[in-house]
């Protein structure tokens, strides 16, 4: 059980809206995380990735202490819905979380407390588990896990932020207040082979987060070889 101060949670002065989808690539076993949210910030608080295990998505009214518990169940092998009861026992407000969870088999699971704010729920489907709150529409989600699952072979992170940004289009969070996202993704290293987020954007975090995911994936292999092979490394 995680401490608890036994108050009642404060909202702020205003309620914040995230939507995410949590997946893993059948033909790589990469698994990934990618979210975004009208709060600043959202991948220090909310993604979470444990290498060779599984990926956890933590959000509505957030505990991040909940991702990092996932974490270790994961490296312990639980499986997506023995995480996801671990993690709505753990803290005083299950009512008031939303978690996603997939595991390095491919099942997926998920949890909507009742106090979730404005529309909100959860879909779940083999490889990809998909949340959302304040939502503008119930096809938000709907477009989410339809994009993940409709090319298979991409690149995971690809998949991720498609799925991401047909979310958006779909309608997004209500108000379309979106400002901040980020994507986490682990492959064959126990470090991440994509990191990337952006805290603060008044325009379109989304969008930004894409422009970066495009900048960053020409050197990403580079990377990774810099890391593990030295003598190999371009310069």
């Amino acid at each position: 059980m995680l401490p608890t101060n036994n108050m009642e949670p404060e909202w702020g002065t205003r309620a914040h809206g995230t939507y995410t989808v949590v997946g893993r690539c059948a033909r790589t076993g990469m698994l990934g995380v990618a979210m975004t949210t009208s709060s600043m910030c959202v991948g220090a608080r909310c993604a979470w990735v444990a290498p060779f295990a599984g990926a956890v998505a933590t959000q509505n009214v957030t505990d991040p202490r909940l991702g990092q518990l996932g974490l270790r169940l994961l490296d312990l092998g639980y499986t997506a819905a023995a995480v996801i009861s671990e993690l709505t026992t753990a803290g005083a407000y299950p009512a008031y979380r939303q978690l996603a969870c997939v595991v390095r088999d491919g099942h997926s699971a998920a949890w909507t407390g009742e106090k979730a704010m404005g529309h909100h729920g959860h879909q779940t489907a083999q490889n990809v588990a998909v949340a959302g709150n304040l939502l503008a529409a119930p096809s938000v989600l709907q477009a989410m896990i339809n994009t993940f699952s409709r090319e298979p072979n991409a690149h995971l992170a690809e998949r991720l932020l498609t799925a991401l940004r047909a979310g958006k289009e779909a309608g997004g969070e209500i108000g379309r207040n979106e400002r901040s996202a980020c994507i986490k993704v682990y492959a064959s290293q126990p470090f991440a082979f994509v990191d990337l987020r952006v805290d603060w954007d008044e325009t379109d975090p989304v969008a930004t987060l894409t422009s970066l995911w495009r900048r960053y994936r020409e050197q990403m292999d580079a990377y990774v070889v810099r890391a593990i092979d030295p003598p190999r490394a371009p310069v």
